[in-house]
């Protein structure tokens, strides 16, 4: 595993852009296996931007022509810990009755907000409620959920990169890192 010095950070590498368009691929062809009906694609913003657009285009080439709409929820906010309450910052536009919906995020760790939101797009009369996620962390699961499609199983530190941020920092990374504590030892 290497390790960056990004503005005074250290981020160690846990995932590679290789290793994560690889994995995309894999899973667009899991979710075409499905042959899901009238899908609509639903990322939860922000932190899964990135690997939603890329699983979007990756679905394209595995024959799928999914509607996409967007939430923005929340149990974060500016921490590094979740509150334990979702919040719907951004809800959807698009109707969901009688649908497959694919609920896009980041990671799976406590699972509420992937909870709360498939919960609530069942209760609007979705067909199938499924999930992907780029990250699945098992150690900190809350709620009684498990992603349907997942790219990798993450270690317990703190990611950063593709999508996802500390502090609106390191969003832009083209891969999965972690940040080091100051002063601990290499990775």
């Amino acid at each position: 595993m290497s390790e960056l010095t990004i503005d005074g950070h250290r981020i160690g590498i846990l995932f590679s852009q290789a290793q994560i368009a690889e994995r995309v691929r894999a899973i667009a062809g899991e979710i075409a296996a499905r042959q899901p009906a009238n899908l609509l694609v639903v990322p939860i913003l922000k932190g899964s931007f990135v690997f939603a657009a890329d699983l979007i285009r990756a679905m394209h080439h595995a024959g799928l022509s999914p509607e996409v709409d967007f939430m923005i929820l929340s149990s974060y906010r500016k921490s590094t810990q979740s509150s334990g309450q979702v919040t719907v910052l951004r809800d959807i536009e698009t109707d969901v009755r009688d649908r497959d919906v694919l609920l896009i995020d980041d990671i799976l760790e406590s699972g509420r907000t992937l909870a709360f939101a498939k919960d609530l797009l069942a209760a609007r009369g979705a067909r199938g409620a499924y999930t992907a996620v780029l990250l699945n962390k098992p150690g900190h699961l809350a709620a009684h959920i498990a992603a349907d499609f997942k790219g990798f199983e993450c270690p317990d530190k703190f990611v950063v990169g593709y999508g996802m941020d500390m502090a609106h920092q390191f969003r832009e990374l083209p891969f999965v890192g972690h940040v080091i504590p100051r002063g601990a030892a290499s990775t």
